[in-house]
């Protein structure tokens, strides 16, 4: 049967954390686990509380280093020491918290730190307000996101057009890799679509994205491939077809694979009989 199953891509991937292990102390938060992004594809990252997916973000993002292992970029070996190593690389994420700032405009919080600058007298810059008003506008509506004005602080916002901001920056300023931790956390139903939508779209555009959830119901319906992690080891890498909710949220609790899906699971994963 198992000549039958899909593949996964074939193709090399922008990111390969290689058997990354990371200790605080005695307790082993990582042991051995290997992640895979590619283009074009939306990863699902899902494990329980603890399981070893923030620690595993928080490494590729350079606010952790690994106690052992190897990232790897499109093929080349890597170090990644900082948040702004990884965005340099082209990595970007979106935290629940978001890095916007409230009190600026939706056109400020679009260009935060690229800001295009109209003139400069000594060390002070003056900005091109009214480019980065037409330009957010324009790159956000590129990708279907509409906004009521750019001038509007983006604490007028509600969640999900913040989510929506934040997504589309990072499109737009050409990121390869797109991570969302509870990206349709405390969203309404009407705003978790959107959201939902754009990740599809930023995945249409080439980029690798990461979604990391609680809620299995949403990131089935965008996830690609699903990468489950038990206890700081990694259960497998299932593809979307071969695999329901039901199978997923027992892997993410109990950590064991079934026999059909054996092809997928980590070396060492437990295999349980349908």
């Amino acid at each position: 049967m198992s000549e039958h199953l899909p593949d996964l891509p074939q193709d090399e991937p922008l990111i390969y954390m290689k058997d990354i292990r990371r200790q605080f102390g005695t307790i082993v938060a990582l042991d051995g686990v290997d992640f895979k992004v590619w283009g074009g594809k939306v990863i699902g990252l899902l494990g329980d509380n603890g399981a070893g997916k923030s620690t595993l973000i928080k490494v590729l993002m350079g606010v952790y280093t690994p106690t052992s292992g190897q990232i790897y970029w499109e093929g080349q070996p890597v170090r990644i020491n900082s948040p702004q190593e990884a965005q340099n690389l082209g990595i970007e994420a979106v935290y629940q918290d978001l890095a916007l700032i409230p009190l600026m405009s939706i056109a400020r919080n679009f260009y935060l730190g690229r800001e295009p600058v109209r003139r400069q007298i000594g060390p002070i810059k003056i900005l091109d307000q009214e480019a980065m008003e037409r330009q957010a506008e324009e790159a956000l509506l590129e990708i279907g996101i509409h906004i009521r004005s750019p001038k509007h602080p983006v604490g007028s916002l509600s969640g999900g057009e913040r989510q929506s901001v934040a997504i589309g920056r990072a499109v737009y300023f050409g990121k390869r890799v797109l991570i969302l931790d509870e990206p349709t956390s405390a969203l309404s139903i009407g705003e978790t679509r959107k959201v939902l939508n754009y990740t599809t779209a930023a995945a249409e555009r080439g980029m690798g994205v990461i979604f990391i959830t609680h809620n299995i119901f949403h990131v089935f319906e965008v996830a690609d491939i699903f990468t489950v992690i038990y206890h700081g080891r990694k259960v497998g890498d299932f593809p979307k077809e071969m695999v329901d909710q039901e199978t997923v949220a027992e892997m993410i609790m109990t950590g064991q694979v079934p026999r059909r899906l054996e092809k997928y699971a980590a070396d060492g994963a437990s295999i349980i009989d349908d």
